[in-house]
């Protein structure tokens, strides 16, 4: 067992679930939010049961989803602007609950929670189908096209399942602001998907060809 990609595993993950709980619970004053509770349970616990069965099977997928250094300018500013999105969105939520402003009947964010674990559904899906899944923009040593199950339908599955999933998150928090918020993260995902795919027709054999076959990049019949 790799021991060090296990800490550097935990560590993340210790610090996503500590910089989640400080950015929802802080604005909102108190622990007594189960709108919080309920998007760091439906957040974390599939984190970890993905992240062990990548660290038992798949260990080298597992060390390229925590490399998060992008090399291109562009990429990083759009991580940049992404993160500010989210960090506002949940201050935001948070914020909302504390002064008491409108938000979502329970049913809704509890629906929007189920919506959350499908684009988790998904988001495992692509993983078992794209071995060669990063959290940056790059083409790898070996690398080839991937066209099937979700990627015979969209040619960025994986962000299709971000998508899902971001958009989830401030209704299961209950508020309309954050999710007005949230919204700007789809002009940020475009400008994402044009980088990638002008790297991916320079770099990688094939990719052309597949574009030619699956013609939607993220929304079938839309986009």
């Amino acid at each position: 067992m790799d021991r060090k990609l296990l800490r550097q595993a935990l560590g993340k993950l210790l610090l996503g679930v500590l910089l989640t709980a400080l950015l929802l619970f802080l604005p909102a004053g108190t622990l007594y939010w189960w709108n919080a509770w309920l998007l760091m349970a439906v957040l974390f616990i599939p984190m970890v049961i993905a992240g062990l069965l990548m660290y038992f099977k798949a260990p080298e997928l597992l060390r390229r989803r925590l490399n998060a250094k992008e090399r291109q300018t562009e990429q990083k500013g759009v991580i940049a602007w992404s993160g500010l999105l989210f960090i506002a969105s949940f201050l935001l939520a948070g914020f909302g609950f504390r002064f008491g402003w409108p938000m979502l009947p329970r049913g809704v964010c509890l629906l929007f929670a189920c919506f959350f674990l499908l684009g988790y559904a998904l988001f495992g899906e692509v993983l078992r189908e794209n071995e060669y899944l990063s959290r940056t923009v790059e083409v790898t040593e070996g690398q080839r096209v991937v066209s099937t199950g979700l990627y015979g339908v969209v040619r960025h599955a994986m962000y299709l399942a971000t998508l899902v999933m971001f958009l989830s998150m401030p209704l299961i928090l209950g508020s309309p602001f954050s999710f007005a918020v949230m919204l700007g993260y789809v002009p940020i995902l475009v400008i994402r998907i044009r980088g990638e795919e002008a790297l991916l027709e320079r770099e990688l054999a094939g990719y052309r060809e597949y574009e030619q076959k699956v013609r939607y990049r993220l929304i079938p019949y839309i986009w």
